[in-house]
């Protein structure tokens, strides 16, 4: 007796179809898994027999073969779970095998027949509709993450006896209605506004410019300077994710398990600000089978590192990669797996040990040595990866008590979210969401300036000694301060302003 349930398996945070092939055969009783199983797939067998006999159905007493194809890829999780226990009952005739054709079907199975969650269905569910599937057959708790997906029908269930019900055509399943808009929609604004904080206009003014294109910033400034402070208040003024954004985070919360319980997507855009202990592995990402770190969590969103150089210096330089190309490739020796982590990367460091050199207020006691050391732990390409580098001096005690109240975040995430519509409409045939995202060949269609600021750009360069990826960034970043003014072309004050962006290249990096 053999039968065949269509199934899927997470390979990155992409899924691929499952054939989950059932052979029943005499001999002694027996159950074998093949196809690169691993533990968790290996132990399904208890928990299939189990939930098989608990839902009132028997099991077979024979010798059963279980085949994962493509057996040349590892498979992962507990969600063939339901399709193994289909498939043994397709094959002993208490189902057809025309009624389980038409759907894929995944769940994580309970001993006593209940369908648990599982991770990644959104993927799942993109792959089911992919390949023309009638519907797909998913655990009740993931219904609302898989019903996202358009042009497939989300089947929710419970328990395991429903399924088969349901496939015997002796019961129904009520269909999930789709309605991805009513999700997008969040739930709560943000605690912390702009509005809460007294002086650093110029460095709100470059918080407003990095949101507005999606450039990476670094803070220097010495301790108290609000330099953490203004950094949580930056998802207070980045526009709302698009529909292609939050699918694209979705999947990455929802293949690493970190999706809220009912929740359909990623609403707002993520802030992720992990601690200075983290290792490599925890911030792009690894494992014995690898798993998303913090820069691809922070997919679409802030990656927020507090105290830069207190980071081990091989954990900094493993963020170059993801910079530079916006994805994280991770190779093992069975597989080499992908993971989208285009960020927004916001750093803060102090200007030395101590953290008061060149403040006019304090003392520095820090030795030129420590202070080398201290700065060495910043590489010259990994700053040359971040858009804009600005000082956030202390705050006077007149800004600090003054009167008069500073602007919120609403009206900047307004001015902000303008911007963004611009670049929506510049980039619309095209995987592009911002001006941080342009590629060299998208720099001549888009940011071409006049003669004036050309000269001025070339004085530039030749005075601070920017390579040719400041150059590139510098261009980003006028294209950008050209949006917020609603330019179309690059002026040169745009430009005169990106140059002071990156004032701090060489004297943070010496």
């Amino acid at each position: 007796m053999l039968a065949k349930v269509m199934s899927s398996a997470i390979h990155g945070v992409d899924a691929y179809p499952v054939e989950v092939e059932i052979d029943i055969s005499n001999g002694l009783p027996s159950f074998i898994t093949v196809g690169l199983p691993e533990t968790a797939v290996k132990e399904s067998k208890e928990r299939v027999k189990a939930a098989i006999k608990n839902s009132g159905y028997g099991f077979p007493d024979d010798r059963i073969t279980v085949n994962l194809a493509p057996a040349h890829r590892k498979k992962e999780g507990t969600g063939f779970d339901l399709p193994i226990a289909v498939g043994i009952l397709t094959a002993t005739g208490v189902i057809s095998q025309d009624a389980t054709n038409a759907f894929l079907v995944l769940g994580e199975l309970s001993l006593d027949g209940r369908i648990k969650a599982v991770f990644g269905s959104l993927s799942m569910a993109l792959t089911a509709r992919q390949k023309d599937f009638k519907g797909i057959v998913v655990p009740f708790e993931n219904r609302k993450e898989a019903a996202v997906v358009k042009g497939i029908d989300v089947y929710p269930a419970r328990h395991l006896s429903q399924v088969i019900e349901f496939l015997k055509g002796q019961g129904t399943i009520e269909i999930e209605p789709p309605d991805p808009m009513a999700w997008m929609v969040s739930d709560s604004t943000p605690s912390e506004d702009f509005g809460e904080v007294r002086g650093q206009e110029h460095a709100k003014r470059a918080l407003e410019i990095a949101a507005a294109g999606g450039h990476n910033i670094l803070m220097v400034g010495p301790p108290g300077a609000g330099k953490t402070m203004l950094a949580r208040r930056i998802p207070s003024i980045l526009p709302p994710p698009t529909f292609e954004e939050a699918i694209e985070t979705t999947k990455i919360y929802s293949v690493a398990g970190l999706l809220g319980r009912d929740q359909a997507l990623i609403s707002r855009r993520c802030f992720r600000s992990p601690h200075h202990t983290i290792s490599d592995a925890g911030l792009i990402g690894g494992g014995v089978i690898p798993r998303p770190g913090e820069v691809s969590l922070a997919h679409h969103g802030v990656l927020f590192l507090d105290e830069l150089p207190e980071y081990k210096k091989h954990v900094l330089e493993v963020l170059r990669q993801p910079l530079e190309d916006g994805e994280v490739t991770l190779s093992r020796a069975s597989s080499t797996i992908t993971y989208p982590a285009r960020v927004m990367l916001v750093a803060a460091l102090n200007p030395c040990p101590c953290g008061y050199y060149s403040d006019p207020q304090h003392t520095c006691r820090c030795t030129s040595q420590q202070i080398h050391r201290y700065r060495s732990k910043l590489s010259g390409p990994l700053l040359d990866r971040i858009d804009i580098h600005i000082e956030v001096p202390a705050v006077s005690y007149k800004d600090l008590m003054g009167e008069t109240g500073a602007e919120p975040s609403e009206d900047i995430r307004k001015r902000v979210v303008a911007a963004r519509t611009i670049q929506q409409h510049r980039f619309r045939r095209s995987r592009i969401f911002c001006n941080a995202q342009m590629q060299n060949r998208h720099l001549k269609k888009w940011c071409a300036i006049d003669p004036d600021s050309s000269a001025l750009l070339e004085r530039a360069i030749d005075k601070m000694g920017l390579s040719a990826r400041a150059l590139n960034r510098i261009l980003k970043i006028g294209r950008t301060i050209a949006d917020l003014a609603g330019r179309e072309e690059i002026a040169c004050e745009h430009i005169a302003e990106a140059i002071q962006y990156r004032a701090l290249d060489r004297s943070v990096a010496d």
